[in-house]
């Protein structure tokens, strides 16, 4: 886990040493632990490094390969990377170190771009090809390790987090109105490539992307999963998960063969993700994402596991931690625990940290938890297993229920009526008027979405944008950026794509039962304390952000009538007063707070220097 950087020019000029080695400086807490730097000709890649497997020095990047002409940088991590080793070394590949990032080098001088078929993990990586002056791009298939761009005629660059393009300079800084209006609609979330700023983008998942010498450039989507049944017995659908019950035909698969299924997966998925030369813990909320990791992990035969919670005082009425569910799940497997209690007066500054933190605006309250929560851990451990993903990819949102039974044609509206923050015409009451677009680019983009072939139901259509879209930029971004900017990796075994596939291809109805993740809820029967699983679904709690008063109100009041703002104009003013009057009078469809959308925005766009 680190943070990559690098530029590719175009015109004739040597890469920009300079801009990489301010890009690399602003990712240095992604990369405590290293820094290298490489350039040849119009090419230059920066890195910073978190030491997580191959601990020595010869794991250390920008990674040269002389002899195949390749320089690589890479984030992440390649959970089979012992497996396909083997497999290079028989093909007779030569290695001086352990590390997975020479594993990625030799792959793609193997199988090309095609190497990313071969990976079991979370990746992005940029390789420059010395023959040939191509730089080559590529991310993993759900998008957990960023990627973005910047470019102009001149020249290219990329980095792991768009504040680090920022500090390399030249990046346009005007909004993006059209991401603004996914924004405010999808409660954040901007969809790939976009992002809030026009001079910004970011590599879309399970995409490898050719830049020639001289700027043009190819894209190559290589992983689409299938929200279908397959049509005959034995055709386990795109992807090919490698599971015995399938092979024996997922057409006459019941609730018990699926149940066993995706507890063999998951089983999978955990396993894979102890790959380290440094140990793993876990982030334990007592839901039962993470309670099932940790009792696999007990299974495995693991001992002095590592788990973390974090807890808030209450506001509002509202409960500020799930202490009593994790504390259930340390106890039963007799794990390391740690209950994190944050004091309000910790909570404030810690709001500023985590919003300069992020990569893009994101107004989920529980940034700042992650980040707090990171901090402390970080102490403790390098790597942590977390549960993010699994609502998306089991169907444990409450907005899924009430698409069970709507045709697939009118997806899109029933979509929008449960999910939509407002619709477009409200927008007109919210945004000034530089920032309004005709067109209700959002409703387009899910209809669009929804409308692509390979989903059987209106659920499976709305789970696939949901996992591809909705997830990539909002959870999964989410624990990145809070993690990372104390040199934390995070792993998310509910995120392995062999489990993804599998989930996609489980019926809708297998999902929504129990009140939602029904299938998961059954496989972990008998692992996790029957408490955690009847237990109504919870969230990760910070009431203070839910609930804005005293000085986190008076905070947002400064940010929404800075100078800045006011130069701005970005939201009417006639709606900020009406907001700051009663915040906790208006919220989104989904229950989040109307002033802290707004409030957010403006605060990330001024710690950015926007």
């Amino acid at each position: 886990m680190c943070g990559l950087s690098g530029e590719i020019r175009f015109d004739g000029r040597t890469a920009d040493v300079g801009a990489i080695e301010r890009m690399s400086a602003a990712m240095a807490a992604r990369g405590p632990d290293g820094t290298g730097l490489w350039a040849l000709g119009p090419v230059g890649l920066g890195h910073r490094r978190l030491r997580i497997i191959d601990l020595s020095d010869r794991g250390a990047q920008p990674m040269v390969d002389a002899e195949a002409g390749l320089a690589g940088v890479f984030n992440g991590c390649l959970y089979n990377y012992r497996e396909l080793r083997e497999v290079l070394l028989a093909e007779g590949y030569r290695f001086f170190s352990t590390s997975d990032t020479e594993v990625l080098l030799k792959a793609y001088r193997h199988w090309g771009h095609r190497c990313v078929d071969h990976f079991k993990g979370m990746f992005a990586f940029a390789i420059a090809e010395r023959d040939t002056g191509r730089l080559v791009l590529g991310r993993d298939r759900l998008g957990i390790k960023p990627l973005y761009l910047t470019r102009d005629a001149a020249r290219l660059r990329f980095a792991s987090t768009l504040p680090a393009l920022l500090a390399g300079g030249g990046v346009r800084t005007d909004i993006d109105r059209v991401a603004l209006h996914h924004y405010m609609t999808f409660h954040s979330v901007v969809p790939s490539p976009r992002t809030i700023l026009a001079g910004v983008e970011k590599l879309p998942p399970a995409t490898v992307r050719t830049i020639e010498p001289d700027g043009t450039s190819h894209d190559e989507h290589y992983w689409n999963p299938a929200f279908t049944r397959p049509r005959e017995p034995g055709v386990p659908g795109s992807g090919a998960v490698q599971l015995d019950v399938l092979q024996a035909g997922m057409g006459e698969m019941g609730p018990a063969e699926w149940r066993q299924a995706v507890q063999d997966a998951l089983r999978v998925a955990v396993r894979r993700r102890r790959v380290a030369d440094v140990p793993v813990g876990v982030l334990l909320s007592g839901g039962l994402d993470s309670s099932l990791i940790v009792a696999l992990l007990a299974e495995e035969g693991q001992r002095d596991l590592a788990t973390f919670s974090v807890g808030f005082h209450a506001a509002g009425g509202e409960s500020g931690d799930e202490f009593s569910y994790s504390d259930l799940v340390a106890r039963r497997f007799g794990t390391d625990h740690h209950r994190i209690l944050v004091d309000d007066r910790r909570l404030l500054p810690s709001l500023h940290n985590a919003v300069a933190a992020m990569s893009e605006p994101m107004v989920s309250h529980d940034c700042v938890a992650f980040h707090l929560l990171s901090e402390e851990v970080s102490r403790h451990v390098k790597v942590v297993q977390s549960g993010q993903g699994a609502d998306e990819v089991f169907a444990g949102y409450d907005w899924y229920p009430p698409l069970e039974d709507v045709p697939l044609a009118q997806a899109a509206d029933a979509y929008a009526k449960v999910f939509f923050d407002r619709t477009h015409q409200d927008l007109a009451e919210v945004l000034g008027p530089d920032y309004l677009i005709e067109d209700d680019v959002s409703t387009a983009f899910v209809r669009d979405h929804l409308a692509m072939p390979g989903a059987d139901t209106a659920l499976d259509a709305v789970l696939r944008l949901d996992t591809n879209v909705m997830l990539v930029d909002d959870p999964v971004k989410r624990v990145d950026n809070m993690t990372m900017a104390f040199g934390l990796e995070a792993r998310t075994p509910f995120l392995d794509h062999e489990l993804v596939e599998l989930a996609a291809m489980c019926p809708p109805e297998l999902k929504l039962a129990s009140g939602g993740k029904g299938v998961l809820k059954a496989a972990a029967r008998g692992l996790v304390p029957d408490e955690v699983i009847d237990r109504p679904k919870g969230y990760f709690p910070v009431p203070a952000i839910r609930h804005i008063h005293g000085p986190f109100l008076e905070m947002v009041r400064d940010a929404l009538t800075d100078p800045a703002a006011r130069s701005r104009g970005l939201f009417r003013p006639a709606m900020v007063d009406k907001l700051l009057d009663a915040p906790d009078d208006h919220r989104t469809t989904l229950g989040a707070n109307a002033l802290w959308q707004l409030g957010l925005l403006e605060l990330w766009l001024q710690a950015q220097g926007v």
